[in-house]
């Protein structure tokens, strides 16, 4: 149970820093904070999505799932659970994936300027025959045919080494997200280099790819914090 006078509302994003786990307002599930979405009344009156967790005022957290979100507004959950009249826009659920979307680039952007990516088919290739990857970026759109390639290199230097041929791949981005992420055009493959900025990208899009998949994989509750992302090459639009 959550020690908390109201289950369905933080105090703030200083005041409860130390929290988590929270309850969902539309399952009243408890939930470890990465697998919700926290929402706050902007000065305006509308709900607007807290995807970093910083914004100031009381928050109300949702199952990181866009079905949720949806039923959310269907139910005019937002007004029962901040206790008054808001607005909320029917496109709340697109407009929370699209924020999920830029945190992710603004995330990735941030490891490239740490020296933290190389992008392009060859580098990634040299990469991972020469360094320790942290883990592969593929365009969504991207052909079928160099994703192979890259694959086929990783089973190869673990049959080479004796280790695990298994490297988190992300494809929740397109090569037009990624070009923009990396300032450079036709983007279709990266590789992650380890380091801090890397790591929160791979949470920032862990949480995008449950957002879309969390209807879908009835499991993506249990997938453990380090466990590699792991997507389906579906988008929702």
């Amino acid at each position: 149970m959550l020690a908390l006078a109201d289950p369905d509302l933080d105090h703030g994003p200083r005041t409860d820093k130390s929290a988590t786990m929270r309850m969902c307002a539309v399952s009243r599930e408890v939930r470890p904070i990465g697998e919700l979405i926290r929402f706050v009344v902007a000065p305006t009156g509308e709900v607007v999505p807290d995807v970093k967790r910083k914004l100031p005022g009381r928050g109300l957290w949702i199952t990181s799932s866009r079905r949720t979100v949806a039923e959310a507004v269907r139910r005019h959950q937002f007004s029962r659970g901040f206790k008054r009249d808001v607005r909320v826009a029917p496109t709340l659920p697109a407009d929370t994936e699209a924020l999920l979307v830029r945190s992710a680039t603004e995330a990735l952007a941030m490891a490239a300027k740490a020296g933290q990516v190389v992008s392009g088919f060859a580098k990634v290739e040299a990469a991972l025959q020469q360094r320790e990857i942290a883990a592969l970026i593929h365009a969504f759109d991207g052909a079928a045919d160099g994703i192979r390639k890259l694959d086929a290199i990783v089973r190869q230097r673990g049959e080479k080494h004796g280790e695990s041929a298994e490297i988190p791949t992300v494809n929740a981005l397109t090569s037009t997200e990624l070009d923009l992420a990396l300032g450079r055009s036709n983007v279709i493959h990266a590789a992650l280099l380890a380091g801090p900025a890397s790591k929160t990208f791979l949470s920032r899009s862990q949480i995008l790819v449950r957002y879309r998949m969390a209807d879908a994989d009835k499991t993506a509750g249990n997938t453990a914090e380090n466990s590699p992302i792991q997507t389906v090459r579906t988008r929702t639009t």
